[in-house]
């Protein structure tokens, strides 16, 4: 029996290596999300994320469980301007409001991937008639926390 038929849930390598950049890419995002900003370790930490969550998203789009471009390659492509939004301000920081942009966007990019984390234990778990209302009650409620949580640490950060 071959290592992936004994998974039953990743069915084939691409799919193994999207699953392994996604959980390095919410170990890394959250480790970020609560360490302190600025760091020597969050730039780090901040790096490998971006690395990961970029193999991620180029790697959604050789997996179709739906025969073509779907919904989700859709939500691929969200993430992936979410992410360019995070990383820009970080490469030209001499413009005003950099800081704000970059906290923003990234921590967004952090709660999109959890989101779609749902998305993924749905297709992986429920039966097809609840899938749409587990996934849509969970990113709703992940989104909410998440908002609350940027709102309360954008108040303690300082921006330009």
């Amino acid at each position: 029996m071959d290592f992936l038929e004994r998974l039953h849930i990743i069915h084939s390598y691409t799919g193994l290596f999207h699953t392994l950049t996604a959980i390095l890419s919410m170990i890394f995002g959250t480790a970020v999300l609560l360490n302190k900003k600025g760091t020597l370790k969050h730039r780090r930490m901040g790096r490998v994320y971006g690395i990961n969550m970029l193999l991620m998203i180029l790697s959604s789009f050789a997996i179709y469980n739906f025969g073509s471009f779907s919904l989700f390659h859709g939500f691929a492509l969200v993430s992936f301007v979410t992410l360019l939004a995070g990383m820009i301000p970080v490469l030209r920081k001499k413009r005003p409001g950099w800081y704000a942009r970059h906290y923003y966007s990234m921590s967004w990019s952090v709660v999109g991937l959890y989101c779609a984390f749902w998305a993924e234990l749905g297709v992986r778990f429920f039966d097809m008639r609840y899938f749409w209302w587990v996934v849509m009650i969970a990113t709703a409620l992940t989104a909410a926390m998440g908002s609350f949580y940027i709102r309360k640490e954008a108040a303690k950060l300082k921006f330009d």
